[in-house]
C-alpha cells in the first residue's frame, strides 16, 4: 500500500450525478466519491437535508477542503482521499 502524503489538500471537486463528486486531490490521486450511502444512513436532521440535491451541489473547494455552507458539512480529508467516508469496525459495532 502506498505511503499516504503527510499534507493532502482537494484541488478540484466535480459533481457528477446522484451525490458522486470525483475529487483530484495535489498528488494528483483522484476518488470518486458517493456521498448517498453515507447521507441516507444518517439520522441526524443535520446531515440528511444535504440529501435535497441543491443543497447537496453547493459544495466548494475551500483551503484544500470539501466543504457545504459555513462548515455545514465536512470530512476529513484523509477519509476522502482513501474513499471511505464510514469506518466498517465502527458500523459493525453499532449495527
Amino acid at each position: 500500500m502506498p505511503m499516504t502524503p503527510a499534507v493532502i489538500n482537494i484541488v478540484s471537486a466535480e459533481f457528477i450525478g446522484d451525490y458522486k463528486i470525483r475529487l483530484a486531490f495535489d498528488d494528483a490521486t483522484q476518488q470518486l466519491v458517493d456521498f448517498k450511502p453515507f447521507l441516507s444512513r444518517s439520522v441526524h436532521p443535520d446531515i440528511r437535508k444535504f440529501l435535497n440535491a441543491d443543497r447537496f451541489v453547493a459544495f466548494r473547494v475551500d483551503r484544500g477542503d470539501l466543504v457545504w455552507g459555513d462548515y455545514d458539512l465536512c470530512f476529513p480529508i484523509i477519509d476522502l482521499y482513501r474513499n471511505q467516508l464510514e469506518n466498517p469496525a465502527l458500523l459493525s459495532i453499532a449495527a
